[in-house]
């Protein structure tokens, strides 16, 4: 008489079983804590560049503005401060440095700047340049195409009233999206580069 079997799943005393609900649902959970875990990695990748890219900007500026700055400095150190042909003080008092190149005329020279003349925009004192720097107006008012405002003061040293004068300089860059009343009068108040100089009278 023959043996009868009998099925229970088992091959080889071991238990097969198909991948049930709970298993794939694991799978699924693990592949979206991955996908959660990916994003945000991404996301702040996104933002280091982000970063990285307005620092690069601001460190571009402001290497600008100090050359700006320089140039504006030596534009005024260029004015006459000596003595004439008969050894007598000579002072520049008729160039005007708001124009680039500095106009023979029109201007104040070396006399001493009223009040104020590096907190605001004053004619004679101040000027305006684009982006790379170039030279675009002067005035009260903002010429178009302006991306970095250019102010100074001339005064006499302390110290030596009578043959050295003081130039103190600023330039600001006018940042992207500064256009409005409010943000523009903030950027107004920093400065990117600010320089001191001293030019003493000397013969010849």
């Amino acid at each position: 008489m023959g043996q009868y079997h009998r099925s229970n799943g088992r091959q080889g005393g071991r238990h097969h079983r198909e991948p049930g609900h709970a298993e794939r649902g694991f799978s699924l959970l693990e592949t979206l804590i991955a996908l959660a875990i990916l994003a945000s990695g991404l996301v702040g990748v996104a933002s280091l560049s982000a970063v990285a890219a307005r620092a690069s900007q601001d460190a571009r500026r402001v290497t600008v503005a100090v050359t700006l700055a320089s140039q504006k400095m030596e534009q005024l150190r260029a004015l006459a401060l000596g003595y004439d042909v008969l050894g007598l003080p000579s002072t520049d008092t008729t160039s005007d440095p708001s124009s680039v190149p500095t106009r023979p005329a029109g201007g104040s020279g070396l006399l001493p700047s009223p009040g104020g003349t590096l907190a605001s925009n004053t004619p004679g004192y101040v000027d305006y340049l684009d982006v790379e720097g170039r030279w675009v107006g002067t005035g009260s008012t903002m010429a178009r195409g302006t991306a970095y405002v250019r102010r100074w003061s001339i005064g006499p040293l302390p110290s030596n009233p009578g043959d050295a004068v003081v130039f103190r300089v600023v330039v600001i860059a006018i940042r992207p999206g500064g256009a409005g009343a409010q943000a523009l009068a903030a950027a107004l108040m920093a400065s990117d580069a600010r320089l001191v100089g001293i030019k003493a009278r000397k013969a010849g």
